[in-house]
């Protein structure tokens, strides 16, 4: 499912235009993205949360070259489903 297939899906549910709709969508996401950058999580109730998780400093391999690289430690975004969320996608996928 796309983001404009979201945005139809709301309008057709909901009876708000469709410019409304994406602009609101967008401005959630925006949003969601400014807050995590600040180190923010962000909870949604019934649903799930993004958070920043840290990867540690760890060393590599580059196969082609044979040599090892170091790559720094670094924060990353994650999204971790509601209990509610997982057991009703565990119940409804075949």
């Amino acid at each position: 499912m796309t983001k404009a297939d979201i945005v139809n899906e709301i309008s057709k549910n909901t009876g708000i235009e469709k410019v409304t709709v994406q602009k609101t969508v967008e401005a959630f996401m925006e949003t969601v993205k400014d807050s995590l950058s600040k180190d923010k999580n962000v909870y949604l109730r019934g649903f799930g949360s993004f958070i920043v998780k840290k990867r540690a400093k760890k060393t590599a391999r580059n196969i082609s070259r044979n040599t090892t690289i170091i790559i720094p430690e670094h924060f990353i975004p994650a999204f971790k489903p509601a209990k509610t969320f997982v057991s009703k996608v565990k119940t409804n996928v075949k």
